[in-house]
């Protein structure tokens, strides 16, 4: 096989690795000796290495934003399926009817018989990857290009990183494996180990240290379409942020490795003398991320943005738009913003569907569009030029450029060339566009559960929105996100003195935004009408509102700057943004939790062709489609021509109590069967070396303790 096969197309190449794939079994660790392959034959040029590599990048067609493995987001099929640009739904950007399931009151998660996220196949492939490979290249016994064999033995360890990265968010600590794993149980059992998740953290830190040695930029690797140098270097400064502000805001609880919080590994004897800094390795960990996030930073700059609207009232002649092309293009690989991103190819079979689904049932929130700034930088209630909300292409005059690209209003047109728009159907009344939102539609072209339609990613090729025919490229990681991540580690190294590398970062993200400057948000920023207007769950850690306008603000930008990348349900995590969701727990708020959409409503009903098709207060109030008008449960700054997303159909889990939260939920449990099957006997979960993550138990299908 031969590197320009994939050169472009990189991620293009899983079938012909799918004979390395491994089987699996029913062990409690998951995993496959991958005896399968010998590396007296294999491993012996880059091509080789190449191949082995590229196999996990993705975890094929069983991406879900729940359980996506280490995997990069190489699959953005649909949107029922595979786009992580969906990993936002059913949070407080972005909802359907309703939430996602560790928000349900009704718990939602439990534990399970077996599964669950507790399993190191892919690990234990990529540890025989190192493992085999590394002494091969000290030894000058793999022929090729020497860049292009250092390079794919980093990408192995960057993929190793990014596995272990994964699993730490979703279980904290983790059995630190670099070797293979012997099928015995007395060894399997001694290798379950938990390590505290501040040591998993450096372990990860350490694995892409090792990869930024090894890796490079240059196209006879791959150049962006597969992992780069600064890709890493970028990954390296998410991992340090998110175990940063985890480890700060879980201070003082059992999801740090502190035994005076009830931390449940200091019930095993193996951590017995076990010692814990919680400032010290907060701060570690944000000096890592400043450091990494600024060396990306400063190599690449922001995509521009020409301010030329993408399906207004008509499309311009004038050139396109980089920032929007960015994400709808088919080539990345002229942005300098752009450090990783996947290509698709119809004629050789890789291509998706993301445009034909991406509002398919769902939308961004009433909440979301509030929390956009004016083009002066003051928010929506300081700024006189605020149109308001009464039709939805309102709220896009005079606003932060992030929600005139990126949300698709009523009217516009959507395909470039075609007469087709965005609205009721997408058909015209009375020789005009339908400037009513399609939220009772069944259609996956025109439907917007919340009228706020989703278009981040949205091609403007019409030939892209059928079955499988869509080739725009997937963004993987951006530089952008490095501006971010320094700016927020820095505020939480200086607080409101914040230095001159921050503030000029924050400028540039807003300058191509097309909104004022910081300060004068900062300034006009009120946080009770933050939170009567936006909801916006950031406002909070540990249960706590936050007082600095300017860490809101930053967090603000990060919200907006992300509009459909799916970073949200982690940054509300690593924040610990939920507790106040906690209805049942003493001392928190507790107020129901409702999401909402467009003031459907108010006039544009009044203009709606036939307000039949708005279907409420039915006697089977399963037959309706929106929200009523006289219902007076968790409304939106007290008005009632909101739709609300959960207040449909009486029989829906999210109808009486809206969003809430366990603080369990942090965390997934991890299942019976790894505690039975690692203990000395097979059936004694107490001499188990495994230990539950908090407020959980170990019985099948049991719920969360709080």
């Amino acid at each position: 096989m031969k590197m320009k096969n994939y050169n472009k197309y990189a991620a293009m190449l899983m079938a012909g690795a799918a004979s390395l794939a491994m089987g699996s079994c029913d062990d409690y660790l998951d995993i496959t000796p991958p005896s399968n392959i010998s590396p007296e034959v294999y491993f012996l040029d880059a091509d080789q290495l190449a191949n082995y590599t590229i196999n996990y990048y993705t975890s094929g067609n069983t991406w879900s934003a729940d359980d996506r493995g280490g995997a990069f987001p190489f699959e953005a099929k649909d949107y029922n399926a595979d786009s992580y640009y969906h990993d936002d739904n059913g949070t407080d950007n972005e909802s359907g009817d309703g939430a996602k399931s560790p928000f349900s009151n009704s718990m939602g998660m439990s534990v399970g018989a077996s599964g669950g996220l507790w399993y190191f196949n892919r690990i234990n492939d990529l540890n025989y990857f190192i493992r085999t490979v590394k002494p091969k290249v000290e030894n000058g016994e793999v022929s090729g290009d020497p860049e292009r064999i250092k390079h794919y033995l980093g990408e192995g360890y960057v993929l190793r990183a990014n596995e272990y990265f994964f699993r730490m968010r979703k279980l904290g600590d983790l059995p630190i494996i670099t070797h293979n794993l012997p099928m015995d149980r007395d060894k399997l059992a001694e290798t379950s180990k938990r390590c505290p998740r501040n040591l998993v953290a450096r372990f990860i830190l350490s694995d892409l240290d090792t990869a930024l040695t090894l890796l490079s930029n240059g196209a006879k690797t791959g150049g962006t379409n597969r992992i780069t140098r600064d890709a890493a270097l970028l990954l390296k400064a998410r991992v340090a942020l998110y175990e940063a502000t985890f480890e700060k805001y879980f201070a003082g609880t059992p999801f740090v490795p502190d035994a005076a919080a009830g931390w449940p590994g200091a019930t095993k004897a193996y951590n017995e003398g076990f010692s814990y800094d919680n400032q010290a390795e907060v701060s570690f960990f944000l000096d890592q991320a400043m450091a990494a996030a600024k060396e990306v930073a400063d190599a690449h700059p922001l995509a521009s943005n020409n301010k030329r609207m993408i399906g207004g009232s008509e499309f311009s002649t004038t050139p396109a738009n980089d920032y929007y092309n960015m994400f709808a293009g088919t080539d990345a690989s002229s942005y300098s913003e752009v450090l990783m991103w996947h290509a698709y190819n119809t004629d050789l079979s890789v291509s998706h569907q993301f445009n034909k689904y991406v509002k398919s049932s769902s939308g961004y929130t009433q909440e979301f569009a509030n929390a956009f700034l004016m083009e002066s930088g003051l928010p929506i209630y300081a700024d006189n030029d605020y149109m308001g909300d009464d039709y939805i292409a309102d709220t896009k005059e005079n606003r932060d450029w992030r929600w005139r690209l990126f949300m698709k209003a009523p009217g516009e047109y959507i395909y470039e060339n075609s007469d087709i728009r965005y609205g009721a159907e997408g058909k015209k009344v009375n020789g005009e566009p339908s400037y009513v939102p399609a939220v009772y539609s069944t259609s996956h072209t025109f439907a917007s559960r919340t009228g706020y339609g989703k278009g981040k990613m949205f091609s403007t090729n019409l030939a892209f929105g059928g079955d499988k025919s869509d080739m725009t490229n997937t963004v993987i990681f951006r530089s952008a996100e490095a501006y971010l991540i320094y700016m927020e580690a820095a505020w939480e190294k200086y607080g409101d003195a914040l230095d001159g590398t921050a503030w000029s970062y924050w400028k540039e993200l807003r300058k191509r935004a097309g909104v004022g400057e910081p300060q004068v948000t900062i300034e006009a920023t009120d946080l009770d009408k933050e939170w009567a207007l936006t909801k916006d769950l950031g406002l909070y850690s540990a249960g706590t509102r936050i007082t600095s306008k300017v860490l809101f603000n930053i967090r603000r930008e990060r919200r907006c700057e992300f509009i459909s990348e799916g970073h949200r349900m982690d940054d509300l995590i690593r924040w610990r943004a939920l507790d106040q969701l906690c209805s049942s727990e003493p001392g928190y708020i507790g107020e129901a939790y409702y999401l909402h959409g467009c003031k459907m409503h108010g006039p544009m009903a009044d203009n709606l062709k036939s307000k039949t098709l708005l279907k409420y207060d039915q006697a089977d109030d399963s037959k309706n489609n929106v929200s009523s008008p006289n219902d007076a449960t968790g409304l939106l700054d007290n008005e009632p021509k909101y739709l609300s997303l959960y207040r449909i159909h009486s029989t829906s889990q999210w109808y009486q109590y809206g969003m809430c939260w366990h603080l369990a939920h942090y965390l997934s449990p991890i299942a019976q069967n790894h505690f039975l099957e690692s203990s000395p006997t097979g059936s004694d979960i107490e001499n188990s070396p495994i230990y539950q993550n908090p407020y959980w138990g170990t019985d099948p299908q049991s719920y969360a303790e709080r």
